[in-house]
């Protein structure tokens, strides 16, 4: 499961890697082909088919038929669930914690849509109280003995493979570090092939030769795959190189080195016939915009729904309590840098939307003490959703600032406007880890760029459910809600 929601940045594994992080240690998993990587598979559907699995035992054994109703329930469970996400480590209550919330997240989710569609009455309840009992268990016990059992698989005769890495500069050596590392991956490192002197390269024992030895090693050893890490000044070495390789039967893949910089959902790419890196882009690019676009209007209605009389007695207590408009209009950063207006409950006496905005502060008079009572409980900030029906914002994402606050930032944080790929949301990672509300210091408006460019790299719908669910608990504490 997602480890990203309870993990500082500094100490966060791929893929939620902080942008001081060296970027090579970032490499996107999508970059190398899956069939080098059959565990990657096999985490990618093994949370829809434990869901999926549990649904038909709980339908079938309560007599339950399972007919067109549960084929459609099937698919969105399918769609909610897919792709699933390998644990960077397991911890027993670390686990226990994320498969809960992701699950009840999801489960809520799933109430939502059959609320708003009217169908929850066409499905037996036993049997979907006995599915949503015994789903989380059985995502424990998998998510236990899967990576026990699989990499025992893959030491089978012919599933795993042996690696090479041509060059054993930073790059190289990260690489092989995530080869190591990542014993699902299938891959077998067993050393550099470096020009340079042993000394030089800070790894002498694992130094198997030079790169003219390379192509003599991997026909001798029968080396499966060949990482070229050498700096693409290099390319008449590279070009020799491969040229010499043209006799073995290895596989060969170059790791550029753009990768030692910092990458946003970076991926392979083609025009036409032409292949391209991707270094900077949004995470909702094509199937998962809809996936996005659709769980954000599901839930904005749902929650819509359920507190639309809330959203009534709100609007007459402010009318009520000061004089004023019941919503604030601010100008906010949307999507690609273009203004937009965001709704909020009005909480204060004055309506601040000019070239210089004062965040509000612990105590701060021009909140009325019905404002302060809404920004406590968060309770300003439900009218968001009509933004997010609008298509304005998201339910999840980075925080929108004012633009008087952008325009300061922008000058004082390298990456600041990274976040603005993606819409603005009403929760999002940051503030699920302790960066709600004021950022009175250079250094905490940092922190929460840091966590809002670590959710761009990690996006995942799973990764959503968990922040709203984690939401809650954030906004019953009500840390730094004034």
């Amino acid at each position: 499961m997602a480890t990203a929601l309870n993990k500082p940045i500094a100490a966060r594994e791929p893929p939620y890697v902080a942008p001081s992080a060296p970027a090579a240690e970032a490499i996107p998993p999508r970059l190398f082909p899956s069939h080098l990587a059959p565990a990657a598979l096999v985490w990618m559907v093994l949370d829809p088919l434990i869901a999926l699995s549990t649904l038909v035992v709980c339908a079938l054994a309560l007599d339950a038929p399972f007919d067109g109703r549960y084929l459609i329930l099937s698919l969105l469970v399918f769609s909610f669930t897919f792709p699933g996400h390998s644990p960077s480590r397991f911890n027993t209550i670390s686990a226990a914690r994320d498969i809960v919330g992701y699950w009840i997240a999801i489960a809520l989710l799933l109430l939502l849509v059959g609320s708003a569609t009217h169908t929850l009455h066409v499905f037996d309840e036993g049997a979907l109280l006995a599915w949503g009992v015994t789903t989380p268990v059985a995502l424990f016990a998998a998510h236990r003995l899967v990576p026990v059992l699989l990499p025992r698989l893959l030491a089978a005769d012919g599933m795993r493979r042996v690696a090479v890495i041509a060059g054993a500069g930073d790059l190289a050596h990260r690489l092989a570090d995530q080869i190591n590392s990542t014993p699902l991956l299938g891959v077998s490192f067993v050393g550099f092939f470096e020009d340079r002197c042993p000394n030089r390269t800070g790894d002498s024992n694992r130094i198997l030769g030079t790169l003219c030895d390379l192509p003599v090693y991997v026909k001798k050893h029968q080396i499966d795959i060949i990482y070229i890490t050498l700096p693409m000044v290099s390319q008449p070495r590279i070009v020799r190189l491969l040229d010499e390789l043209r006799d073995t039967t290895a596989s060969i893949y170059f790791a550029p080195d753009i990768f030692l910089y910092d990458l946003i959902q970076a991926r392979m790419d083609t025009v036409g016939d032409m292949p391209v890196v991707a270094v900077c882009e949004t995470p909702f690019y094509g199937l998962n915009g809809l996936v996005k676009r659709v769980s954000d209007i599901a839930l904005a209605a749902g929650i819509l729904t359920l507190v639309s009389p809330l959203l009534i007695a709100i609007a007459i207590g402010v009318k009520l309590s000061s004089p004023g408009p019941i919503l604030f209009r601010q100008r906010r950063y949307g999507v690609d840098g273009r203004e937009i207006v965001v709704y909020k409950f009005r909480t204060m006496t004055v309506l601040e939307d000019s070239d210089v905005v004062r965040q509000a502060t612990r105590d701060d008079r021009r909140v009325t003490p019905f404002g302060a009572f809404l920004r406590r409980n968060s309770l300003d900030e439900l009218p968001q959703f009509i933004n997010v029906l609008q298509g304005r914002m998201s339910v999840v994402g980075p925080r929108p600032h004012a633009v008087a606050h952008n325009e300061m930032y922008r000058r004082l944080i390298k990456g600041y406007m990274i976040r603005h790929k993606v819409k603005p949301g009403i929760t999002g990672l940051a503030q699920v880890n302790g960066l709600r509300g004021e950022t009175d210091t250079l250094e905490k408006m940092k922190a929460r760029i840091e966590y809002d460019i670590a959710y761009l790299r990690s996006w995942s719908l799973q990764l959503d459910l968990q922040i709203v669910w984690k939401t809650l608990f954030v906004v019953l504490k009500k840390d730094n809600a004034y």
